[in-house]
């Protein structure tokens, strides 16, 4: 299979990504306020104009059912006066594909949202702008991205060979994290964008690009800094070793990444009162390879050592800021001995899952003055360790990783593959339900790790890592586990009822790690819909059946049987409104609802 063409111009397939989100959220009334005609070529949900009058908005769509009934058939949205088309007849009378002269085809972002500003209201407008201009900056990467893409495919088999499913270790995992930076978010559609970065530094400092950096340190008093195991670990510069031996006895570093300017480095300190305290050395100091998060770098010569280090940028909307609250590491340290204390308690997950350590941070209480530590677990060199994200992307050939998977372990069934790695997936994640725990572990933030036991059968793991944004049901951990809750810093973490976790536990692990890849393997034509989604649907099935039965029923009525599920609102929610005007507490957790395609339909 070739590659994409680099005179392909991007836009139609972004725009209609653009308008699936649109749709799924609402926006503009899209889907509540549209009415459905059938015309010559399909169907079309028509919003009329405001107050009955003006131009009405037109969005040609085809069934779907994954988060939303229908998606964009076509990547336009028309502007029609409001009487047209209300009778079939009229429209039947078309030719295919027709547009009348009295009709509009907008079919830029730029048209689409300039259109629904016009009906916002007067308070979000500049969340349309902002969305324009988000849409710019991920067409110039998808730009750059296709000319780019048969390069790096190109070095990547140089380094580790022509078939994925034979890279192994974590540095077959930051290879993959390159494949996975080329492929669209299964929900956010605009994710390839990263807010304020132009092309030079997307190359630097991007893992698609496979660059690697020096991070900048700058030394800060030690009474002015709380810091965990990071001291003392093996890769950790004292200042001594970055040209600074007077502060030895007085100082600890912490890096700073190269795209954070030295104004905001220089109001960073000022707000921590520490401007006059601190010294930043003079040169960079330790070789960091980006993974898919971008943020965060794994040391070159230590891949099982990552840093997480504050970006003043954002992914995933204008509102997701890559900075580091020093709260959030103090969270991903509580939950990790959370995760542990489960494990402990439940011994069939016991090497089964794999959970890095991030327990070692340091910050000097402010965003841009922090640092993570990971460590990952030991004894992954000669496993292929794949992040979800990755296994939908195309890799060197064309052919998606999945494929390369399942050709190698899975005798070349994709679905064999999903169905061994939902298995512990589901057990692990209605386990912790059960408990009262909910994980935002989504495609990034899981990987399934593939090897072989010592009969010689195919062993299936995950790695987890980012458990910092957990929901916890108290009651229920305390009935399971005991003692009083866990000192989580942000208080949205802990509640009372099971509407924030059955809400975490479908969107995150259903969707995102599950249902994205029965529609994903369809749509692709691997697979029958039919048969992935019963993949799904029994895999979950099987793993609420082994819950605590009050916990169980709870869950499976919340999915299996429900109605409808919750949906991610991402773009209303991180770029279109203000968390004032959206009501979004958390704009990670802010939902709509869509069709439930776990029910049995009577054709499964």
């Amino acid at each position: 299979m070739s590659g994409p063409d680099p005179a392909a111009d991007p836009e139609p397939s972004l725009l209609t990504r653009v308008l699936d989100a649109l749709l799924r959220e609402d926006v503009g009334g899209l889907r509540t306020r549209s009415a459905e005609v059938t015309r010559a070529d399909g169907r079309w949900l028509v919003v009329p104009g405001p107050d009955g009058g003006g131009d009405a908005l037109a969005l040609p769509v085809t069934r779907d059912g994954f988060q939303c009934e229908d998606r964009a058939r076509l990547p336009l949205l028309r502007r029609e006066p409001t009487t047209y088309g209300a009778e079939p007849t009229t429209c039947g009378a078309e030719p295919t594909g027709a547009r009348p002269a009295h009709c509009e085809d907008l079919t830029t972002c730029d048209a689409v949202l300039a259109a629904l500003r016009e009906r916002a209201d007067a308070p979000d407008r500049a969340g349309f702008d902002a969305y324009a201009a988000e849409c710019r900056q991920t067409l110039e990467t998808m730009r750059l991205h296709d000319s780019v893409r048969d390069d790096t495919h190109h070095r990547l088999a140089l380094a580790h060979g022509d078939d994925p499913a034979h890279w192994r270790g974590p540095l077959g995992a930051l290879a993959l994290d390159a494949l996975a930076a080329f492929h669209d978010h299964p929900v956010y559609p605009t994710a390839r964008g990263r807010a304020g970065l132009g092309e030079c530094q997307l190359r630097a400092f991007a893992p698609e690009f496979l660059p690697a950096f020096r991070p900048r340190w700058v030394a800060l008093p030690k009474d002015a800094v709380v810091a965990h195991g990071v001291t003392a670990h093996r890769v950790w510069p004292t200042p001594a070793r970055l040209g600074l031996p007077e502060l030895d006895r007085t100082h600890v570093a912490l890096p700073v990444h190269p795209l954070t300017r030295a104004q905001e480095l220089h109001e960073a300190l000022r707000e921590a009162g520490l401007a006059d305290h601190a010294v930043l050395a003079r040169r960079p100091h330790l070789d960091l390879r980006p993974t898919l998060s971008m943020r965060t770098g794994a040391v070159a010569c230590d891949p099982y050592t990552h840093l997480k280090l504050p970006l003043a940028t954002s992914t995933l909307g204008l509102l997701n800021r890559r900075t580091i609250k020093p709260g959030t590491l103090v969270d991903g340290a509580v939950c990790q001995r959370l995760l542990e204390a489960v494990i402990a308690r439940e011994p069939r997950f016991e090497g089964v899952v794999l959970l890095a350590d991030e327990t070692a941070y340091a910050h000097a209480g402010h965003p841009l003055l922090a640092v993570l530590l990971r460590t990952l677990p030991a004894g992954l060199d000669d496993a292929a360790v794949v992040p979800l994200a990755a296994l939908l992307a195309p890799a060197p050939g064309g052919r998606q990783v999945i494929d390369h998977l399942a050709g190698h372990w899975f005798g070349g069934d994709p679905l064999a593959l999903l169905d061994a790695v939902l298995r512990p997936l589901f057990d692990w994640q209605t386990t912790l339900y059960g408990y009262g725990i909910a994980l935002e572990s989504h495609q990034q933030n899981v990987s399934v790790v593939l090897d072989r036991d010592d009969a010689g059968a195919v062993r299936v793991r995950l790695l987890l890592k980012d458990n910092d944004g957990p929901r916890v049901h108290t009651e229920r951990l305390a009935a399971t586990l005991g003692g009083p809750p866990p000192a989580f810093d942000d208080p949205r973490v802990l509640g009372a009822d099971d509407d924030a976790l059955a809400a975490l536990f479908t969107t995150i692990t259903v969707h995102l790690c599950a249902g994205a890849y029965a529609f994903g393997l369809a749509r692709a034509g691997r697979v029958p819909l039919d048969a992935a989604l019963a993949v799904v649907r029994d895999r979950l099935a099987e793993a609420i059946g082994r819950m605590p039965q009050k916990a169980g029923r709870a869950l499976r009525a919340r999915t299996l049987d429900a109605a409808r599920l919750p949906v991610k609102a991402m773009v209303t929610a991180g770029t279109l409104r203000t968390k004032e005007r959206s009501g979004a507490a958390d704009i990670n957790k802010h939902y709509t609802t869509g069709p439930n395609y776990l029910v049995r339909s009577a054709r499964s």
